[in-house]
């Protein structure tokens, strides 16, 4: 069942107020930033697909930066259970166990966001590199992912809401969006 209305979704050309976010390492971090943001909504704090994900982001850092993208991930989760898996990431992290910035940016919820091919290839991938428990994280399981990339003045450029927990932008898709 979704959590959210479909119509409270964020559609491209649709500004994003200035707002704070505080970070798991990084600080605040101001939106806009004056320069383009890939905000991405991911699962659990020990989510196997998002860990997997994440960590192409951080490998993929030095062609973000060429491309001037700068990368945010925002976790159901608190920023303790965050700690063991991503603190040691090259980009901001945000916390939100309240699920604060997903009701705003209207990323939803899903019994079967796990039972699709794709996320059980993505899981089993993610499983064999876990460094702790990849079940550990506030929230549940039924997370969907969501991808916003935002311009310099707020205006958001593309969006993308996953119909599964597999289902995001990948870098090389982030960086071409970006051009």
């Amino acid at each position: 069942m979704a959590e959210n209305v479909r119509s409270h979704r964020l559609r491209p050309g649709d500004h994003l107020a200035p707002l704070t976010l505080e970070t798991l390492c990084h600080g605040p971090l101001r939106i806009p930033s004056g320069g383009l943001l890939h905000l991405q909504f991911r699962r659990f704090a020990g989510c196997p697909v998002c860990n997997l994900h994440l960590r192409s982001f951080a490998r993929g850092r030095e062609q973000l930066a060429a491309a001037a993208v700068q990368t945010v991930a925002f976790f159901h989760s608190s920023a303790e259970t965050m700690r063991p898996y991503h603190a040691d990431l090259p980009f901001p992290v945000v916390p939100d166990p309240e699920r604060r910035w997903y009701r705003q940016f209207g990323v939803e919820r899903s019994a079967l966001a796990a039972a699709h091919p794709k996320v059980a290839w993505s899981a089993i991938r993610g499983l064999v590199s876990a460094r702790s428990n990849p079940f550990h994280g506030e929230g549940g399981k039924d997370g969907l992912p969501a991808d916003f990339l935002v311009g310099p003045d707020g205006a958001l450029l593309d969006v993308h809401y996953g119909a599964h927990a597999a289902d995001h932008w990948e870098l090389e898709q982030v960086i071409a969006l970006a051009r």
